[in-house]
């Protein structure tokens, strides 16, 4: 066994409720506080000097200066796999022009499928390791990665393919997810309808054979898939044994009423989202996941967070980070700033980008510091643990554990 400490504050998340608001006086911090790990398990978290005393034996690791222990960070929406830059798309859209131009010049997701398209495995998976490492220096060591920069067998299975061998080159955990509907490509001959139907015939049965994910994401939007049809690839999807996770009400509202009646584990965006579908989504077991990256990047307004805590939702918190809409990738930053705009609670902020977020991937192993949870967990040379959101990404993280050891990017 292993002891780690002293910490000026431990704050465990533990006996937080999986729904609903919360307030900082339910966060249970351990001033002073050890994490006594059993190989890559938490034994216990109480006061180090008492955990000194009833393991003897156990080995200290001992901590410099004052420091503060989280749960390490969950980013349970990424597309970090992709090829080719869209700094151009950025700067157009804010010179004023709209979606719409900036695809009939050049820009937009197919870009980046053009881009990936071309790109090799080998360059694919240098991209994306840096892009990784990055987020795992935030005291991030969870991390859903999606496809959809393909958008044909060849590439879709070669972006999974990049995915699963990232897993090899880091001790994070990757969470891949295919998003081949993410839309229609240019090149496919047939109707949007036809083409989720070619996804469920030659691209997910191979993705299953080769065990390259087992979630499956759709674009919700007028300019990628409709409701109706995508309902009904979801649902197709699901019979073949994948988890759902939808991309929801990022423009216009209703599909996360789809992501609810299907079953999916998250609906993620939810900008647009109306209140009528707020009590609706909040009613389920469907975690609604707020992307702030996206409202930045693109000047939009952000998920109605406040709402759907108070409605009694599941709100998880990723980065979004994609090449076109939400190039930053940090995700304290972007949850700080939510936190201003929907007046979140720290509490509220640090469960939707740890446990519930967690859940959102259907992992409930991590999140907190507690006996039998894996030992991930990011410290940060503080004394008081509200200095990391009120320094809004500013802070860096001081160490990095994963699975009890600590990690060196």
């Amino acid at each position: 066994m292993k002891i780690i400490g002293p910490f000026k504050q431990i704050v465990t998340l533990a006996n937080l409720p999986l729904r609903g608001k919360l307030s900082d006086h339910q966060l249970e911090i351990i001033e002073n506080g050890g994490v006594l790990l059993n190989e890559e398990k938490i034994e216990k978290v109480g006061f180090f000097q008492d955990l000194k005393n009833d393991f003897p034996n156990a080995k200290i690791e001992f901590v410099e200066g004052e420091q503060i222990a989280l749960p390490a960070f969950t980013d349970s929406h990424t597309h970090i796999c992709f090829g080719g830059n869209r700094a151009n798309d950025f700067a157009m859209r804010n010179g004023g022009k709209t979606y719409l131009e900036i695809a009939e010049s050049g820009g937009g997701i197919w870009s980046s499928v053009q881009h990936t398209r071309i790109a090799t495995e080998e360059e694919l998976l240098k991209t994306t390791l840096d892009r990784i490492n990055f987020l795992i220096s935030l005291g991030i060591t969870t991390i859903e990665i999606k496809s959809g920069y393909g958008l044909d067998v060849e590439n879709e299975l070669k972006m999974l393919r990049v995915i699963k061998k990232a897993r090899t080159f880091t001790k994070a955990t990757l969470v891949p997810t295919c998003l081949a509907a993410h839309l229609k490509p240019r090149d496919f001959e047939g109707s949007s309808t036809e083409y989720l139907q070619f996804i469920v015939d030659e691209i997910l049965p191979q993705v299953k054979e080769k065990n390259l994910a087992n979630r499956v994401d759709i674009f919700i939007e007028k300019s990628a898939f409709l409701p109706d049809e995508s309902k009904a690839f979801l649902l197709k999807a699901k019979n073949m044994g994948f988890e759902i996770t939808v991309h929801a009400d990022q423009f216009t509202s209703g599909s996360s009423r789809v992501a609810v009646e299907v079953g999916a584990k998250s609906a993620d965006h939810l900008e647009a989202t109306i209140d009528e579908d707020i009590l609706f989504l909040a009613k389920s077991n469907t975690v609604a996941t707020a992307l702030p990256g996206a409202s930045l990047g693109l000047g939009e307004k952000f998920t109605p967070a406040r709402k759907i805590l108070d409605a009694g939702g599941i709100l998880a918190i990723a980065s979004d980070w994609n090449p076109g809409s939400a190039p930053m990738g940090n995700l304290i930053n972007q949850a700080s700033i939510l936190a201003t705009f929907e007046k979140l609670s720290t509490a509220e902020v640090l469960a939707g980008i740890t446990f519930r977020s967690a859940y959102a991937l259907n992992l409930e192993d991590r999140g907190t510091l507690e006996k039998g949870k894996k030992a991930d967990f990011v410290t940060f040379k503080t004394d008081n643990f509200q200095n990391v959101l009120y320094h809004q990404g500013s802070l860096k993280a001081e160490s990095i554990y994963i699975n009890g050891e600590k990690y060196t990017v």
